[in-house]
């Protein structure tokens, strides 16, 4: 129904239509809409609330799509245009200005009229000056470092023009410019369009005012979705005011140097969403820093423990093989067997792998110094037991060799039987003359208090010459034992096969069996080991809760800001973009709450260290790195469904949103 116009259509649709879901049907916004605009034109799209010339302001600035029907710009038919093909038409061929203004709260005047350039691929310092000289010819010289909550309304419309024209958009779609603007900056808004429009520019201008339509020289009428009239008037050219200092958008820089700048603004809005919103950042990062913070603390604690009970069982005798008679421990004959001789020790002393050979035999009797009597084990050992057992001295000296070869009634004592004979004796026990049975023996050194392997800790142990034990307590040659030192560089399960393999062939036959204290030692480490990887378990369970809590308060912000998503998409913003900003937010908040997580965790490690001095937690500098690195990782899994549901959502229903 429009008049016929010779030049060659910018806009051109055809059969146009848009339906909306209503109950189980659907309801036609536009019907059937044939229109053409050629360039340069200036159009007012008039209509009551409701007659549908709102969308088709959308589906002309493809902020949305038709049901059906054709639309081409340029001869281009969008229908068969991508969304982020769709995204470049907005980008370089549209400027939007918006009834609400629609700018970004965290950002100046400059940085709003500055985002269409950005995901456009300028340079930060072309941008700058382009943003800055359009403020300027609008009146906004002064007002470039000022937020929206800072400027008027219509400083704010102006803002929101110089945006548009950020691009040198060839087309300007303007819904209701006036409407949320007094009287003077209406008039202001006006002219500036007016100017735009003798630039050469297309202007759209989507209205309910008949007084603003009536500045457009092309007037479309639109009810209940079909166009009711379409007429022209002559208008008077204007004189570009502006013109000139909106040039055309500068060149572009590199591929790659545009994807970096596009990378930098994501981590920029990223920050500034986060700095907005201190409290809910704070609490988005709780989870991940406890369960940082947890599984940091829980693996130091566990190596703490494990070398704790290293250094325990290192008070056994650490590296040590233990021989018996029999076959194992409860042997019924291992009393009767008599083949492990003081000739065996002699002969694996002599072996490589061996650091130190004890024949042991043993023995229960009293012991009595004075008045005071008590039962003892007496344990006949080489002087090499010391050694072998990691034994140290609280007074005096061990017995040597040339006590063990003379048969010397010279007794080491422990901390026990100094303990039950001594405890009244003012002086030291070194010297003294105690009698075991009918044995009397001089006391030569007292042995510290060393982790006993079995038995009670309160048991009183004697130590002799194994030789002095044979002839004086048992009138036997043969061992209970003989206690193997294995050499630090070698390890203990190939010296136990080679003990093993020596002595069979000696005796003919294995009579005997070995006690591996290293067996011990695997299996309270592997326990330390299962008991931590259970508490850090429970601590990765934290952390998933928290990447979950991440998930939840990500999706919520992404609800929270559709408006925002939704200017950044009208003005050129690709999925891609989108996608990236706010996966950047969430992997920086893990990223953060995992530093500040293990900032806690070693904190943590000094208060501990402070509270308790025998005792350590010994961080791993994996179990960090790891942990950094699994923060990171819970940001990309668990911010990437908020982040793909904002990338996709529609321009047109973000901004009604908004």
């Amino acid at each position: 129904m429009h008049a016929p116009n010779t030049a060659e259509p910018l806009i051109t649709l055809s059969d146009l239509r848009r339906e909306f879901p209503s109950g189980d049907g659907t309801i036609a916004v536009l019907k059937d809409v044939d229109l053409s605009i050629a360039a340069g034109e200036m159009v007012a799209i008039v209509g009551a609330s409701g007659s549908g010339k709102s969308t088709l302001m959308n589906i002309l600035g493809c902020l949305d799509r038709p049901t059906s029907g054709s639309y081409r710009i340029s001869g281009r038919e969008t229908s068969l245009l991508e969304p982020d093909e769709l995204a470049a038409l907005r980008r370089e061929h549209f400027g939007f200005i918006f009834q609400r203004y629609h700018l970004l709260a965290e950002l100046t005047a400059l940085g709003n009229v500055e985002i269409p350039a950005v995901y456009a691929g300028q340079s930060p310092q072309d941008r700058q000056v382009r943003a800055a000289a359009l403020l300027g010819r609008l009146g906004m010289a002064d007002r470039t470092d000022h937020r929206p909550g800072q400027l008027s309304g219509g400083q704010q419309q102006r803002v929101s023009i110089a945006r548009a024209l950020m691009n040198g958009a060839n087309v300007i779609l303007a819904d209701e410019p006036t409407g949320a603007l007094d009287k003077h900056s209406g008039e202001e808004v006006l002219k500036i369009l007016e100017e735009l429009h003798a630039e050469g520019k297309t202007v759209i201008i989507v209205t309910h005012d008949m007084a603003v339509a009536a500045r457009a020289e092309r007037i479309i009428e639109i009810s209940d979705g079909v166009i009711i009239s379409d007429t022209r008037k002559p208008k008077e050219p204007l004189s570009p005011a502006i013109g000139h200092a909106a040039p055309k958008a500068q060149r572009k820089g590199s591929r790659w140097g545009s994807i970096l700048d596009r990378g930098r603004e994501a981590l920029r809005m990223a920050l500034l969403s986060m700095r907005a919103h201190k409290l809910r950042t704070f609490l988005t990062m709780l989870g991940i820093i406890i369960g940082i913070a947890s599984v940091v603390s829980v693996v130091a604690l566990g190596e703490g423990s494990r070398q704790k009970v290293l250094a325990n069982i290192s008070g056994l005798g650490t590296n040590t093989l233990e021989i018996f008679a029999g076959k194992d421990f409860g042997d019924m004959r291992s009393g009767k067997i008599t083949t492990l001789v003081v000739a065996d020790a002699n002969e694996l002393a002599k072996q490589p792998y061996v650091a130190a050979v004890t024949p042991t035999v043993s023995t229960s009797s009293s012991v009595r110094f004075g008045s005071k009597e008590a039962s003892a084990l007496v344990n006949g050992v080489s002087e090499q037991y010391f050694a072998a057992k990691g034994t140290t001295l609280a007074a005096g000296q061990f017995f040597d060799a040339a006590s063990v070869r003379s048969m010397a009634q010279d007794v080491v004592i422990d901390e026990n039987t100094r303990k039950a004979l001594f405890s009244d004796f003012d002086g030291s026990p070194v010297g003294q003359v105690i009698l075991i049975g009918q044995v009397p023996a001089r006391i030569v050194g007292i042995a510290k208090p060393q982790q006993g392997g079995f038995g009670s800790s309160q048991n009183l142990s004697l130590f002799l010459p194994y030789t002095t034990v044979q002839a004086r307590f048992l009138g036997s040659t043969s061992l209970r034992s003989i206690t193997v030192r294995v050499a630090d560089d070698v390890a203990t399960d190939l010296a136990e096969a080679a003990v093993t393999t020596f002595l069979t062939q000696r005796h003919g036959t294995k009579d005997f069996f070995v006690l591996n204290t290293d067996d011990i030692r695997q299996t309270i480490t592997a326990t330390t080991a299962t008991l931590t990887l259970l508490v850090a378990s429970i601590a990765v369970i934290s952390l998933i809760v928290g990447g979950i809590g991440v998930m939840n308060i990500m999706l919520v912000s992404v609800s929270e800001r559709v408006s925002e998503i939704g200017v950044r998409m009208a003005v050129g913003a690709r999925q891609g973009d989108i996608l990236q900003q706010f996966l950047i937010e969430a992997i920086l908040v893990c990223l953060i709450g995992g530093l500040i997580g293990i900032g806690t965790a070693l904190g943590f490690g000094v208060l501990f260290s402070i509270f308790s001095s025998n005792f350590s937690l010994i961080y791993s500098t994996t179990s960090i790195v790891m942990a950094f690195l699994c923060s990171s990782l819970i940001g990309v899994v668990f911010g990437y469904l908020p982040a793909r549901n904002a990338s996709q959502l529609d321009p047109v229903v973000a901004l009604a949103k908004g």
